[in-house]
């Protein structure tokens, strides 16, 4: 991958808290014919099964959902502060209306199924593992449904295993 050097993912050094909470970061899909990518600033990073791996979440009416279940791998793109009008355009357009990727104000790599951004801090290529919807009737604390989920439109949490991990060039 150009501009990036790869390495364990337990060798990156970054808060998962600030990248993916307060910097945001990209969910990418291809089923090879198509791609799309999508803002997200829920998920996390973590050891499942003696893998690392991470979890993000997708609600059923996004493109990149219809993509992530045509496909094995999903990608994270997990950028620095300084692209939130471009990850903002993200997360309010629709890959299904308009060619998003070209659009964006950054640079979009689609290799194969791998979809990532020149510009991210890290890239995560992850095969997936498990998926499961939230379920409204497992709630233990119900308080985030009528702010999050008004239209029930409850995320897909996929589980991905950590098969690739980029950090950009120095």
């Amino acid at each position: 991958m150009k501009g990036f050097v790869k390495t364990e993912p337990s060798e990156l050094k970054f808060s998962p808290f600030e990248s993916i909470g307060s910097n945001w970061m990209l969910i990418g899909a291809s089923d090879g014919e198509h791609a799309n990518a999508m803002t997200a600033s829920w998920g996390a990073v973590g050891v499942m099964w003696a893998k690392n791996v991470f979890y993000c979440h997708i609600r059923p009416q996004r493109y990149t959902y219809e993509l992530t279940e045509k496909s094995d791998i999903i990608t994270l793109s997990v950028f620095g502060g300084e692209y939130k009008k471009e990850l903002s355009y993200m997360g309010k357009e629709s890959g299904r209306n308009t060619d998003k990727l070209a659009n964006c104000g950054l640079t979009p790599v689609v290799d194969g199924k791998k979809v990532y951004f020149e510009e991210a801090e890290y890239v995560f290529v992850g095969k997936k593992l498990y998926a499961s919807d939230l379920d409204p009737a497992k709630f233990i604390d119900d308080s985030p449904i009528p702010r999050y989920y008004p239209a029930s439109d409850f995320h897909r949490t996929y589980i991905c295993e950590i098969i690739e991990a980029y950090k950009k060039e120095s």
